[in-house]
């Protein structure tokens, strides 16, 4: 029974996983420009690898290049630009705090990337078997997609698009998963909110101030621009 998510990346499920996410952010990843990108979590796995930011880093209590609490990250406030979450919240205390950091370490217009385990698919339904056993990644608390959303939208976190994978029923057996690959196509028409991974794609909004004028008085635009002296110079000449 796997214990860690690397562990669990050795099973053909994990595999499979793994596959399917990868393709998501590295088609994600390639188009969003900035200096620094930090990915969160698990370090086994560069999920920021299409990413062509000169600095890229990965933290979290496993490896990677920063040892930190996620949810109090040694990161200056606003100095990120991208944020990688892969299944980061579903396996954190304090999920709540964990967005909350990550909005913080976020400049305005910096992008977050989030994957997660759907509860409302047959991987929650098979969480809900296993989560006795305690593997991963059935020990997890599977966060509703909608509840994600409302968080993001509290901490002005606007999502910018998504989608979800892994349609195929959670059984660790590569002949069975392969059975099931036409679910990918039809699940995105007929079943689309039933994908066992959601992926979510939101940006950081802060609106600018507007500015108030002051009521100047415009009573002078009906003045006339120059006075009228013609009667004075006529009254010269008469003289």
């Amino acid at each position: 029974m796997p214990s860690t998510m690397l562990d669990w990346l050795d099973y053909d499920l994990g595999s499979y996983v793994l596959t399917r996410e990868l393709e998501w952010f590295d088609l994600t990843c390639a188009d969003l420009f900035g200096f620094k990108a930090v990915q969160l979590g698990s370090c086994h796995t560069d999920f920021l690898r299409s990413n062509r930011m000169p600095h890229r880093y990965c933290g979290g209590q496993v490896g990677g290049d920063v040892h930190c609490a996620l949810e109090a990250l040694p990161i200056a406030s606003e100095s990120l630009d991208l944020i990688a979450l892969p299944h980061a919240l579903e396996f954190s205390p304090h999920p709540h705090q964990l967005l909350r950091e990550c909005e913080r370490v976020l400049r305005p217009e910096g992008r977050l990337l989030v994957s997660g385990f759907n509860p409302l698919s047959l991987w929650g339904v098979r969480r809900l078997i296993s989560s006795r056993e305690g593997g991963y990644p059935w020990h997890g608390r599977f966060i509703h997609l909608s509840r994600l959303k409302d968080w993001l939208a509290l901490l002005g976190l606007e999502p910018m698009g998504g989608r979800m994978i892994c349609y195929a029923p959670p059984i660790d057996r590569l002949d069975w998963i392969r059975r099931f690959t036409f679910l990918e196509a039809a699940g995105d028409r007929w079943w689309a909110m039933g994908g066992g991974v959601y992926l979510l794609h939101a940006v950081k909004r802060r609106h600018g101030m507007r500015l108030i004028a002051p009521k100047w008085d415009k009573s002078w635009l009906a003045r006339p621009a120059f006075s009228q002296p013609t009667r004075r110079i006529a009254r010269d000449h008469g003289q």
